[in-house]
């Protein structure tokens, strides 16, 4: 495909496997013939969530206890269950391009770019904390998140909490500009079956699930899903690209109560192939158990345990081969000293076993490595009047890099009225080292020889916010936070003798700008929601170092817009409509462009839905971020998904 210029365009459309279609479409009538029943939907099943219910769900990642959203000081936005379901959603990337406050910018087909306020960047992202159900899921070889290891099964998450600005004093370091915290369902919302089978010409997914009880009168889910994506490839010669992903995963939860006690057990193992231009698939895989208890003491505060075991393997093709093996365990109380005073206090302990294969062409020395780290927080909320609490905050984080790190953090927030509410913020976070910043060599990095800094230090962020969050109307919500954060010790690439570079702290930076979203009712039936981020990111050259290379993986939009729609024709006919608009990319260049998506979905009976998704409906062809060179263009497509619940 050629643009007005005649230059090659590369399109997301893949010619590899021409029956795929076939067999989508043959999947999906035989789950709709199966289970089909005429009979009307109970419209209760349909309702949304009103502006009072909205605004009283509890979240936990501001404060690390249950608290109302309209009461939380901090730039959160939360995607709920009923959000994913009527967007489309087929994959968690795409799921959290929800997020107003997010920076979501799809690579290739298998790839993700995504940050809250800026530094965004391909693969190497570094400066979002991202959790599943308590546990962290970046890897401590480059700070970051890879995405392609990365799945759920969609029906499942409760809902979806991302925060934009630092939390570290609770969540320690790496949470410096968002934290984005998925949490699934207690295994008692999921009883009984679920089919889920959904794709179009380039991906498709597959999703089993069933629940049941346990003799003790808990519950319990098992599921397993596969996930499929073709490779992008140049229309002119028909050469693949070779950046799709096939990936099976499956897991278990369960939940049950003793007294006042509270108990989860959960699992998941997953297994992928994913493909790699020039060289062999990259092979991944990876399994974990975690294991939860809270109890409620004579005293009426609450005491959470909580320990995983996380085990992940990569091979990367031409790069390296990685095992790691990590060990969490933290404990939380939550403690009501008198009736002005709440205190949330504990700790955690982390230990990984890094081992890695090298390649001869890339390198991390010492191969295997042990990585630690330890905490200790606490934060006191303090009620000054009814109306006015302040939060004070700090945690005490040890790691392996740079030793002992400070990240405290103040709050104030005012409930001048039922329906209004205002905050401000000041915290201090850091970026810790990762192996890719101090343990890198790279030898074949023509002319050079490209290495980590043995004396790598954390990178620093002090932020300042004020916000404010209101429901003007029983039908109209609104958010608006403004932002300032100086940035101190960013990484550079730096000459040094020999020719080798070598990562160091010579930078600095800052960004500012405003979030701001709300959503609408207008009718019963027609609900509109969207949001807006202006933002600027600065990065500073030293004075006077003309010689220095930067490798700072910042590529951000100066603003990035969302519309969404949603209207119920009827109890059983439903309309979403979603915008994006993202401005354009400066490094490497991505002109702005603007994607139109369109969900048709039609609730057969109360156990069956069909729904079709018309995606990137406004161009032909649009890129959303990577180098020209390797830059896939997606264009339109049909998404289709039939989900089947039974008992």
């Amino acid at each position: 495909m050629y643009d007005q210029q005649g230059k090659l365009l590369i399109t997301s459309t893949c010619k590899k496997y021409p029956s795929r279609r076939s067999k989508l479409i043959i999947k999906l009538a035989i789950v709709s013939l199966f289970s089909f029943q005429s009979f009307a939907v109970d419209s209760k099943e349909l309702v949304e969530l009103s502006f009072e219910e909205l605004g009283n769900i509890q979240v936990t990642s501001v404060s690390k206890r249950s608290e109302s959203i309209n009461e939380a000081a901090a730039s959160i936005f939360v995607i709920t269950n009923k959000d994913i379901q009527r967007s489309g959603a087929a994959s968690l990337p795409e799921a959290l391009r929800l997020a107003p406050n997010l920076q979501v910018a799809q690579d290739n087909a298998r790839n993700y770019a995504i940050t809250a306020r800026g530094f965004n960047t391909s693969v190497f992202a570094n400066k979002l904390l991202v959790l599943i159900d308590g546990r962290t899921i970046y890897t401590p070889l480059y700070s970051g998140v890879f995405w392609d290891a990365q799945d759920v099964v969609l029906e499942d998450i409760e809902r979806i909490e991302v925060i934009s600005g630092a939390g570290a004093t609770l969540w320690g370091a790496n949470a410096v500009n968002g934290i984005i915290n998925i949490i699934t369902k207690n295994a008692s919302q999921t009883q009984g079956g679920l089919v889920s089978i959904s794709g179009s010409d380039n991906e498709q997914y597959t999703a089993l699930r069933y629940g049941g009880t346990l003799n003790n009168g808990g519950s319990y889910r098992v599921y397993a899903k596969h996930a499929e994506h073709e490779d992008t490839h140049q229309e002119l010669n028909n050469k693949s690209l070779e950046d799709g992903l096939r990936r099976d995963k499956v897991g278990f939860r369960s939940d049950w109560e003793t007294g006042n006690d509270k108990f989860t057990f959960q699992g998941d193992f997953y297994n992928g192939y994913l493909h790699e231009l020039t060289a062999r698939d990259i092979q991944i895989s990876g399994a974990n158990v975690l294991a939860r208890a809270n109890t409620l003491l004579p005293n009426g505060s609450n005491l959470s345990i909580q320990g995983y075991v996380d085990y992940t393997f990569r091979d990367q093709a031409n790069a390296f081969k990685e095992n790691l093996t990590t060990t969490d365990i933290e404990i939380k109380h939550d403690w009501k000293i008198t009736e002005r005073h709440n205190l949330i206090w504990g700790g955690g302990y982390r230990i990984g076993f890094d081992r890695i294969d090298n390649d001869n062409n890339f390198a991390f020395l010492p191969e295997q490595k042990n990585l630690h780290w330890a905490n200790v927080f606490a934060q006191d909320e303090i009620s000054l009047t009814d109306s006015l609490r302040l939060t004070l905050g700090l945690k005490l984080e040890h790691n392996s890099y740079t030793g002992m790190e400070s990240l405290p953090n103040a709050r104030l927030g005012w409930k001048f009225a039922d329906n209004q509410f205002a905050w401000a913020s000041a915290s201090r976070s850091v970026r810790a080292p990762s192996r890719f910043d101090t343990d890198l060599f790279a030898p074949t990095v023509a002319p050079f020889i490209l290495a980590g800094g043995p004396n790598y230090e954390s990178e620093i962020a002090n932020t300042y916010e004020i916000g404010y969050r209101a429901t003007p109307t029983p039908k109209t919500s609104v958010s608006v936070t403004g932002f300032y954060t100086e940035y101190d010790k960013l990484r550079t690439l730096e000459f040094s003798p020999g020719f080798p570079l070598i990562f160091e702290n010579n930078a600095s930076g800052r960004a500012h700008g405003v979030e701001m979203w709300g959503s609408w009712q207008t009718t019963e039936k027609l609900k509109l929601s969207g949001g807006l981020v202006i933002q600027e990111v600065e990065i500073n050259r030293p004075v006077g170092e003309q010689s220095r290379i930067f490798s700072l993986n910042s590529n951000d939009p100066s603003s990035h817009s969302l519309l969404r729609v949603s209207y119920d024709i009827t109890p059983n006919h439903l309309l979403d409509v979603t915008i994006r608009h993202v401005n354009k990319l400066p490094r490497p260049q991505v002109p702005a462009y603007t994607a139109l998506d369109l969900r048709y979905g039609w609730k057969i009976n109360k156990d069956l839905e069909f729904s079709i998704v018309g995606q990137n409906l406004l161009d032909p062809e649009h890129a959303e971020f990577s180098r020209a060179s390797t830059r896939p263009d997606y264009d339109r497509s049909l998404f289709a998904k039939v989900q089947w619940n039974f008992r």
